[in-house]
């Protein structure tokens, strides 16, 4: 898979929930995303930036915006809002394991991408789809936009990570709140127990939190590239551990910058007063 270069967006959208992917850092030739495999309603694009689709798809690719000549953004529309019910009644037991641990994956996939990802709700985000966004290392939402776990009305419970993400995110006691009740909040409402953290008002084209993801994007994307990818490093093994090995953890990212040639680029740019031309190196 070829590598993707610095200074570029990517989004995912699933129904009414998408997700943007800052480029700041290139991705490796060592490090590929899962791009020989389909999953029921989740299929990778070509490239680096995934798309949503289902196992016949219906795909189009959307206009590619240049408002910079720097920002690229392309998604894939995709009518579907989650997992399709009808579909998982026709599934028999043996068969319900497998399309969870396959969309596990995916979303665990997402969790790790090496660049800053934003998740815009300006829809619905119910049960995966809230999951996915769970994933992101921010969420935006419109006001009108709805999103919960609401698995245990099925009587089942979040399998995409929800039980686990969604703690980290706003505490065990809240989290334990929505998943027992399977409440759905609007964007108010996420905001102020701290699942989002932007509320907008939606626009008549029914995509102000997309906008609003670009512009956070567009306030990543000039930084340095790999800094950006060791510092969402060092936070997320951060969170997991003491804060003694927090701190050894960042000291040892810290220290994959430091030999960079875009520390260098950095520091001459401010001599210069001019931006600085990252190229992830």
């Amino acid at each position: 898979m070829a590598a993707a270069a610095p200074g570029t967006l990517g989004s995912l959208q699933v129904g009414r929930t998408r997700l943007v992917a800052a480029c700041c850092a290139r991705l490796g030739p060592g490090w590929r995303l899962p791009g020989s495999w389909t999953t029921p309603r989740v299929t990778w694009a070509r490239g680096w930036v995934p798309a949503a689709g289902g196992a016949a798809p219906r795909r189009s690719y959307s206009p590619e915006v240049n408002t910079e000549d720097e920002l690229r953004v392309r998604y894939l529309e995709e009518e579907n809002r989650g997992a399709d019910l009808k579909e998982r009644v026709k599934m028999n037991s043996s068969e319900v394991g497998p399309f969870v641990s396959k969309l596990r994956s995916v979303i665990n996939e997402i969790a790790n991408l090496p660049v800053p990802t934003i998740a815009a709700i300006d829809g619905l985000a119910l049960g995966g789809g809230l999951e996915l966004a769970l994933a992101c290392d921010i969420r935006v939402a419109a006001s009108s936009a709805k999103m919960g776990l609401v698995e245990t009305k099925l009587a089942i419970i979040p399998g995409g990570g929800g039980t686990q993400r969604l703690p980290r995110a706003i505490g065990m006691s809240l989290a334990k709140e929505l998943i027992f009740s399977a409440r759905v909040l609007d964007g108010q409402e996420a905001k102020a127990v701290g699942l989002i953290s932007h509320v907008l008002e939606q626009n008549q084209e029914g995509d102000a939190a997309y906008r609003k993801a670009l512009d956070l994007a567009r306030e990543f994307l000039p930084q340095g590239p790999v800094a950006m990818r060791v510092a969402k490093l060092a936070i997320n093994q951060g969170m997991e551990v003491d804060l003694v090995t927090g701190l050894a953890i960042e000291e040892a990212c810290y220290a994959q910058t430091v030999l960079t040639k875009d520390r260098l680029e950095g520091l001459l740019a401010f001599k210069e007063k001019r931006s600085p031309r990252y190229k992830g190196e």
